[in-house]
């Protein structure tokens, strides 16, 4: 690990050396210089604009350690391991951890041995967790993916509730900054509310793409209409580089052996694989040793690979938020890039089944979990209407996330044809 010793430096020094760049992207300086102030935030990024610098770089120049709050377990490592090989002092505290490793990263968090600690929002009412905080100089919390706190939120996450409650019994509150890639205007309204930000700045850099080519297409065969796309990715000498997302894992393993056949480099990521193997392909992927990586959704979060030149969905997702941000893994270098969505009635049942048989509400009374499944029902509604509308799919896009505009892009499948 390239370990640098912290010294004072001024923002623009701090994102040179730890990160790398000369200058900052739409809306990373005036979100960094709110929470250098003490002012809280709240941030919408789409994905690739650079979120996690927002709070990342504020950490390496306030006074205290920052914690940030990530959903999931495989998000928090990636993180952690992007800090150390910048030479931050980075953690992650979550389930993954032993009782040995957990209380030894705690002592070394209590001695200040970390400037960045990833936590599990679970972990905030533990209290070994809790007598750290009561002890440690918190300088910022960072709630990452905020949307979870939300109701109407697609990916609402009861333990999100516990972040108020947190902050509420720290002895000196520190700045809050909430961040996501996907949230309508309700949302953020949420995410301010329940999160108690005080006078935020609100930041939302836009959700448009330009460099991104979108593509609804329903065929009658939706394997071979998904082989010839593969085979024009791939053909000759081209190596392309692409993700495949597909809803479950039976489909992620036929098409994984069916590209395999074909002679592609292809790796797989699924929950049903272990933690080994699904590091040991995902690493295949990032290294660019695998061309294709075909996945759940469990696959994607936190992963910054610039050069992806396409996003496949072989299934609707359940929601344009999930699609949006999917997708927009495609082209995150600025170059030219294609998502293209295969859609099928079936597609629907499946969504549906999943919808039903979610178990993240299980801690929630009966009328909350009826609540949360109407919305999530009307969620797949609006995702159905963008699979079949012959209007603009990137104006159908930026209409649901509440911007205002142009009626046709000409840089999707539908304006290009009229009809698919």
């Amino acid at each position: 690990m390239r370990q640098i010793k912290y010294r004072p430096m001024t923002k623009y020094e701090t994102l040179k050396t730890f990160f790398g760049h000369n200058s900052f992207r739409l809306g990373q300086e005036e979100l960094i210089d709110a929470l250098l102030s003490g002012r809280d935030v709240m941030g919408v990024m789409p994905t690739g604009a650079g979120k996690s610098i927002c709070y990342q770089l504020p950490a390496m120049m306030l006074d205290g350690v920052t914690l940030v709050v990530s959903p999931l377990i495989s998000l928090m490592k990636d993180q952690v391991t992007q800090l150390l090989k910048s030479g931050i002092a980075g953690a992650y505290i979550n389930s993954s951890l032993s009782s040995t490793q957990y209380r030894l990263a705690l002592k070394r968090a209590a001695s200040g041995q970390y400037k960045i600690i990833y936590v599990a929002p679970e972990r905030l009412q533990n209290d070994e967790f809790m007598h750290f905080v009561r002890t440690a100089k918190i300088a910022l919390l960072a709630v990452d993916e905020a949307h979870c706190v939300s109701q109407w939120g697609q990916d609402f996450r009861p333990s999100y509730l516990n972040i108020p409650k947190f902050l509420n019994s720290i002895n000196s509150r520190p700045v809050v900054g909430a961040f996501t890639a996907t949230a309508t205007n309700e949302v953020k309204k949420d995410v301010i509310e329940l999160l108690g930000l005080k006078n935020p700045m609100n930041i939302t850099t836009g959700f448009d793409r330009p460099n991104l080519y979108l593509q609804v297409a329903s065929p009658a065969s939706k394997f071979n209409y998904f082989r010839k796309i593969i085979e024009e990715k791939h053909k000759g000498s081209s190596r392309n580089c692409g993700i495949v997302y597909c809803t479950t894992r039976k489909t992620v393993d036929e098409i994984y052996a069916q590209l395999k056949r074909q002679g592609i480099a292809v790796a797989r990521y699924h929950a049903g694989m272990t933690d080994e193997d699904r590091r040991l392909n995902q690493d295949e992927f990032i290294s660019d040793k695998a061309d294709v990586m075909v996945a759940t959704n469990a696959f994607g979060m936190g992963i910054d690979k610039p050069n992806v030149r396409y996003v496949i969905h072989y299934n609707m997702p359940k929601n344009l938020e999930s699609y949006y941000q999917e997708a927009g893994r495609a082209g995150r270098d600025g170059k030219p890039s294609d998502c293209i969505l295969l859609f099928s009635n079936d597609d629907i049942g499946i969504a549906e089944h999943f919808i039903a048989n979610s178990d993240n509400n299980r801690d929630l009374s009966e009328k909350e979990r009826r609540t949360i499944f109407a919305r999530d029902m009307a969620r797949l509604d609006k995702m159905i209407a963008y699979c079949e509308t012959g209007r603009c799919l990137r104006a159908y896009l930026l209409r649901y996330f509440g911007e205002k505009p142009k009626e046709n892009c000409n840089h999707c499948s539908n304006c290009k044809s009229g009809t698919r």
